[in-house]
């Protein structure tokens, strides 16, 4: 069945935030989600992230599912999904920059695939995209390893 989930990336420099709508299997594994996300948001896939469920973004009491265990390729966006009953659902990309999503499932129900339709499907999407290393500046890094 093919599930409707809301993501949305608040940015706290700017009152802009990034949100996606997309349909997906709900078999999807959360790795597979990790990059779907990716690609939504136009992000280089190059550092470490998590899945969570918890009561607020900053609680202590967590349910974690980290990019390098094996639960992360076996846990489906659907059992996720279930386990976050009365909770809240959270991906957190790089750990150094604390890129940290929400996750919602909305109010559709799941449904059959649709012909003619490749999932994951984006729905819709933000024109405002976040910028993943908006602080960088290659003249800046080169200026570092300048030898005199």
């Amino acid at each position: 069945m093919i599930n409707t989930i809301k993501i949305k990336l608040p940015d706290p420099r700017e009152q802009n935030y990034w949100e996606c709508i997309i349909e997906v299997d709900g078999d999807t594994s959360l790795e597979d989600l990790h990059f779907i996300i990716q690609g939504a948001v136009e992000f280089d896939n190059d550092h470490m992230y998590e899945f969570f469920i918890a009561k607020t973004e900053r609680a202590y009491e967590r349910n974690s599912f980290v990019c390098n265990e094996q639960q992360i390729v076996n846990t489906s966006i659907e059992s996720f999904t279930q386990a976050a009953k009365g909770k809240k659902m959270f991906y957190l990309f790089d750990y150094g920059d604390s890129w940290l999503f929400q996750i919602n499932k909305t109010r559709k129900q799941p449904f059959a695939p649709v012909e003619n339709i490749e999932y994951p499907h984006i729905v819709s999407r933000s024109d405002f995209f976040p910028e993943q290393y908006s602080d960088w500046d290659e003249e800046d890094y080169e200026d570092d390893f300048d030898d005199d």
